[in-house]
C-alpha cells in the first residue's frame, strides 16, 4: 500500500519538519520551502507569495496532485483545491477560526475533512484580553499621555477586583479568559451556546446567548471570544452596546463582524464605553481612515494577539497527534463542522 503523502503547504521551520518526519516515519513528507510564501514575521502562515516560474509552478501543481494530507491550505488557489488535489482527504489548518475562509472559497462544500488549530491560541489570546482589561482599567493610556508631556501629577485609579465581566464564547479561548479574569478578582459570567452544558472553572455562573440581554447591563467588562457564524454575526449590536453600563471595557478576540463597529466607534467617542482592546476588525487591515487609530482609549492590535514565536512548534505537535489518529482510523481533534461554522 502506498505511503500517505503529507504536503507542507505553508511556511514552517526545517527542524519542525524533521520532527514531524521522525515522529511519524511511515508517511512521506513533501516540503519544498522555495515554493512557499515567505513569512514577514515569526510563525506567519500567509506571507509574501513567491513568484514561481513555469517549472516551479508545475512542481507545486504536481505536489498538490499527489497529496493525501496537507499542513494548511493551498496558498495559491485554495478555492480549486478539490480539483487540483484530487487525492486530498484532510487539511490541518493553522488557524482556529476557518469558517469564513472555507465558506468564501467553497471548501465547505467539498468532501475534504478540515481540522482547526483550536486550543493552540487560547493562552496568548486570553493574555491579550487580560492585558487589555488591566491597561484600560488602570489608566495606562493616561499615564502614557502624561509621560509624553513630561507632566508629574498624582491621580487616582480604579481596581478590577469585584467588577463583573461577561465572556461570550466558551471554547478554549473563552475558558482560559475566564480563568485569568477570575484569578485577578473579577466576577465572571460565561456565555455559551443554547442547549450546551459547560464546565468552566472560574465562572460564577454560565448562561446561554439567549440570556445575553439580561447580563450585558451589568457587564463592566465584555470579552468576545466566539467563532464567526450566522448566529454571532452582529451579535454585539448597537442596542446591546448602548445597554452596557457607562465606562464598560470591550475586548474583541473573536472576529470583527461580531461587533457593530460603527456603533462601537460612537460609544467610544461619546465616552459611553471606557475603552476597547481590539485584535480584530470588520475590515482588515484596518483602514487608515478609521477613527479607532486615534482614540487614546483603544488598543489596536493587527490581528496578531494569537501569534506566539513558539506557535509553529505547538501546531506541529497538534498535527503529529492528529496524523497518528488519521493513520489509525481514530477521530481527529478539532474537526471542523460546516453546519456549526467552527
Amino acid at each position: 500500500m502506498p505511503a500517505t503523502t503529507v504536503l507542507i503547504a505553508s511556511p514552517l521551520e526545517a527542524e519542525l519538519v524533521d520532527r514531524l518526519r521522525s515522529a511519524v516515519p511511515e508517511v512521506e513528507v513533501a516540503f519544498e520551502p522555495d515554493l512557499l510564501p515567505v513569512p514577514r514575521y515569526p510563525c506567519e502562515h500567509g506571507g509574501t507569495k513567491p513568484d514561481l516560474d513555469a517549472a516551479q509552478s508545475q512542481r507545486w501543481s504536481d505536489l498538490l496532485a499527489g497529496a493525501d494530507v496537507t499542513f494548511d491550505f493551498d496558498w495559491r488557489d485554495p478555492a480549486a483545491t478539490a480539483t487540483n488535489a484530487p487525492r486530498l482527504r484532510w487539511v490541518q489548518a493553522t488557524s482556529a477560526g476557518i469558517g469564513g475562509f472555507v465558506a468564501r472559497t467553497g471548501l465547505d462544500r467539498t468532501d475534504i475533512t478540515f481540522t482547526t488549530a483550536a486550543g493552540v491560541h487560547a493562552v496568548p489570546l486570553a493574555e491579550f484580553a487580560l492585558t487589555g482589561v488591566l491597561d484600560l482599567a488602570k489608566g495606562v493610556p493616561h499615564l502614557r499621555a502624561q509621560q509624553a508631556a513630561h507632566r508629574w501629577e498624582r491621580y487616582a485609579t480604579t481596581s478590577v477586583r469585584g467588577r463583573r465581566a461577561v465572556v461570550v464564547g466558551l471554547g478554549s479561548i473563552g475558558r482560559e479568559t475566564v480563568r485569568l479574569l477570575d484569578a485577578v478578582g473579577l466576577d465572571v459570567v460565561g456565555v455559551g451556546r443554547p442547549g450546551r452544558t459547560y464546565d468552566v472553572p472560574g465562572a460564577a455562573r454560565v448562561v446561554s446567548t439567549d440570556e445575553l440581554d439580561e447580563v450585558l447591563p451589568g457587564a463592566e467588562v465584555v470579552v468576545l471570544a466566539t467563532p464567526l457564524t450566522e448566529e454571532t454575526n452582529g451579535l454585539l449590536s448597537r442596542a446591546r452596546i448602548d445597554a452596557l453600563p457607562a465606562g464598560a471595557i470591550l475586548v474583541n478576540v473573536a472576529r470583527g463582524q461580531v461587533v457593530d463597529e460603527a456603533a462601537l466607534v460612537d460609544a467610544l467617542a461619546s465616552g459611553h464605553l471606557g475603552g476597547a482592546a481590539l485584535d480584530v476588525f470588520e475590515v482588515e487591515p484596518l483602514p487608515a481612515s478609521s477613527p479607532l487609530w486615534d482614540m487614546a482609549n483603544v488598543i489596536v492590535s493587527p490581528h496578531s494577539a494569537s501569534t506566539l514565536v513558539s506557535e509553529n512548534a505547538a501546531l506541529v505537535d497538534l498535527f503529529i497527534d492528529n496524523l497518528r489518529r488519521f493513520l489509525g482510523g481514530r477521530p481527529l481533534r478539532n474537526t471542523y463542522d460546516a453546519t456549526r461554522g467552527y
